[in-house]
């Protein structure tokens, strides 16, 4: 962790408070701030540290787009429509901005990595006041000061970092939980992923601050913690006293007041014995595991360059199942890669028939350019729209074998929110991760509370509270 550069962002917030004071008697009222995430729950961890700088600043947080002063967009650039959805975005905010100059609009994030996105910017968006990646969010206070001291478009993009700030202001969505990065960066170079281009190369932070943080974390309140990697299961292999990731959750384990660990993403290729045994003896670790396998074919497996195969797939569930008996397994798959075939598809409908997911993410392939498979030969959109639509029902109906599982157990569940469509019930989640509505009020949110399970509605309960 570099102190000295968290020290020199502290000054700039200082420096920030006072123009952002003059800009406020100048509008005559408090300027308020929006930021919009897309994608990954790495980039909402982001955008909580963006929140946590603003609101150090003075900026008063609000959920309306449409009236706020300072509007960022934190980008992701993993699939094309992202892209088209800021883009659609921006150009809603261009009529805001014509009539009223003084509102500022800021990008960052993976998209922002893209030589040609920052192109378009400076062409078509140069109403946009301020531009970021990945590499340097820790300067946003600097360069929050930057935008409040000119008149011109600011664009301030790092091709690649090895620094690791912490220690600034951060504006978390719950009291109870929270998202911990312990790695940044990725080292897989998947054929269709741009990812390790736009977020660069894996680096691991030091153990003793991860668990500094969370400790801090759980003295303020925060029972559930979900550490954020892009493939956590190789962390610390870059650190000078190298530690794997089952040694950090065995430490985090000792964390007294921490009751949940949660983690993602885990890489197939990486998850081994050693953190299996882990899960199987952790008194807090989820019984939740999101194990992405992609495709169920070798073929299709090999050109995506994702270096394990089916076989080796299905002999890591086999073994987590064994050893933890009760886990939730979620995946993800993607559907028409370059020279998939019908063949190719079954293979992976056969892999979800033998795990029997509690549910995937499903995706049509997104051509990404500058990535090896945006150079293949594409295929036919109504072919893969047949073969997405072979798979969504396959998962779909494993799915379904799950449903109503727990019906009429009690169980444990951590108390999140009071329901959006009825205020008399609450919404938590099981160890699983499963969503659990019940019969309560606003002060059970961060709590733990007995559930009876009554009954199953796809995707989540309807329970009540057991004393």
């Amino acid at each position: 962790m570099s102190v000295n550069e968290t020290e020199r962002q502290l000054e700039y917030i200082e420096l920030c408070k006072k123009e952002y004071q003059k800009a406020c008697d100048a509008a005559g009222k408090r300027l308020s701030c929006h930021v919009v995430t897309f994608g990954c729950q790495m980039n909402a961890r982001d955008s909580e540290k963006l929140a946590g700088i603003l609101k150090e600043v003075g900026y008063e947080l609000t959920e309306d787009e449409n009236t706020a002063d300072f509007v960022i967009f934190n980008t992701c650039t993993i699939r094309d429509n992202a892209n088209q959805k800021l883009y659609g975005r921006l150009g809603s905010l261009y009529h805001r901005k014509k009539s009223n100059p003084d509102i500022k609009i800021a990008l960052c994030g993976c998209m922002m990595q893209e030589p040609s996105v920052i192109e378009l910017i400076r062409k078509k968006y140069k109403y946009v006041n301020l531009v970021f990646g990945t590499h340097n969010l820790f300067k946003f206070a600097e360069l929050l000061y930057t935008m409040m001291e000119s008149d011109s478009q600011i664009i301030d993009i790092w091709e690649k970092t090895d620094e690791i700030v912490e220690d600034l202001p951060v504006e978390r969505k719950y009291s109870f939980k929270s998202g911990i990065n312990i790695m940044y960066g990725c080292n897989n170079f998947c054929t269709y992923c741009i990812v390790p281009y736009v977020r660069g190369r894996e680096r691991s932070r030091e153990p003793k601050d991860i668990i500094r943080e969370i400790e801090k974390l759980v003295a303020d309140g925060v029972v559930e913690i979900m550490l954020l990697g892009q493939n956590v299961n190789s962390y610390g292999k870059n650190l000078e006293n190298p530690v794997t990731f089952a040694e950090l959750l065995q430490d985090i384990e000792k964390i007294e007041g921490l009751k949940r660990i949660r983690f993602m993403t885990s890489h197939p290729k990486d998850l081994s014995d050693e953190l299996i045994e882990t899960m199987k003896n952790s008194k807090k670790i989820c019984k939740q595991l999101h194990l992405p396998i992609q495709s169920g074919s070798n073929e299709i497996l090999k050109k995506m360059n994702r270096r394990y195969t089916k076989e080796h797939y299905l002999e890591l569930v086999r073994k987590i199942k064994e050893a933890v008996p009760d886990i939730a397994l979620t995946t993800d798959i993607i559907v028409g890669f370059p020279g998939e075939t019908v063949e190719d598809v079954n293979e992976t409908i056969d892999v979800v028939r033998k795990v029997g997911y509690d549910n995937a993410f499903t995706f049509i392939y997104s051509v990404r350019s500058g990535t090896p498979a945006g150079d293949m030969e594409q295929l036919d959109e109504a072919f893969v729209k047949e073969q997405f639509d072979r798979v969504l029902k396959a998962v779909q109906e494993e799915a379904a074998k799950k449903n109503g599982i727990l019906s009429g157990k009690v169980e444990e569940v951590l108390v999140e929110d009071v329901n959006e469509h009825d205020s008399s019930m609450v919404t938590g989640r099981l160890s699983g991760g499963t969503v659990v509505h019940f019969p309560g009020g606003s002060e059970l949110i961060g709590s733990f509370v007995n559930v009876r399970l009554n009954e199953a509605k796809g995707f989540y309960y309807l329970g009540e509270r057991v004393d």
